[in-house]
């Protein structure tokens, strides 16, 4: 059925116009942003974005959202990190038509498909932060996602909130998903859970001010300064304290 609708010419065409676009010196200058293998084509975001929206209004914004969900799982199996970044574009603009059984399909591309910070920010913080955002009872499953062994399904309990947590959202949850991340040995991860709690404190300072005080000693220092990057030098300095 896929084929028959003219998917996987839409793929070919999406990887032509990204190669046409790449530039070695941009591959070589975003590999220093990773310790992993990564695969580049070296195209800029912002002419990722061109490309994703321009494929988005001639072709697959025609398409049913099942439709839609099958061209992003083709871009993921490339493993390129831009054809990534085309799913990142496309999936929120389907936010309204989202159903709860969507979330299945997200988590299964986070366990399979996602193996750096940039696809797992680049899905987590619109994708499934639209779904929190329309489904507030399924932040549950994110304290799931948040004891998996997969470290991008734990980095992405947390950065899945951060769209929301700008907003002052989902502040109980937040703390809930760092308390069980506390003590991560992981960086990628640390970073992901001081990141959800510096967004959060935008609009809830003194509650994240206090929540880092009572965690100073045990917090790994990494997601310690994350979560008190945006509080005052006096805030600051006090939650540094040992």
């Amino acid at each position: 059925m896929a084929q028959s609708i003219g998917m996987y010419p839409t793929i070919k065409k999406i990887k032509e116009e990204l190669k046409a676009n790449a530039d070695e010196k941009t591959k070589e200058s975003g590999k220093r942003f990773f310790k992993e293998k990564i695969e580049l084509y070296g195209v800029k975001t912002g002419t990722v974005v061109k490309i994703a929206n321009k494929y988005w209004k001639e072709s697959a914004g025609k398409l049913g959202k099942e439709e839609v969900f099958a061209l992003c799982e083709e871009l993921f199996k490339s493993d390129y990190c831009e054809e990534a970044f085309v799913v990142s574009t496309w999936v929120p603009k389907l936010a309204k038509q989202f159903e709860p059984a969507d979330l299945g399909i997200f988590r299964s591309w986070i366990d399979r498909y996602i193996n750096n910070w940039a696809k797992c920010d680049g899905f987590c913080n619109h994708s499934i932060g639209d779904f929190m955002d329309m489904y507030p009872e399924r932040v549950a499953d994110l304290k799931v996602w948040a004891k998996s062994k997969n470290r991008w399904m734990r980095r992405a309990a947390a950065v899945s909130l951060i769209v929301p947590a700008k907003r002052g959202r989902f502040l109980k949850d937040a703390f809930e998903i760092a308390d069980i991340l506390l003590l991560d040995p992981d960086d990628m991860v640390q970073k992901g859970y001081g990141w959800l709690l510096k967004e959060e404190s935008r609009k809830h300072q003194k509650e994240v001010f206090d929540y880092v005080v009572k965690h100073r000693k045990v917090m790994p220092r990494t997601a310690l300064r994350y979560a008190i990057e945006l509080m005052p030098k006096e805030m600051r300095t006090e939650a540094m304290k040992k």
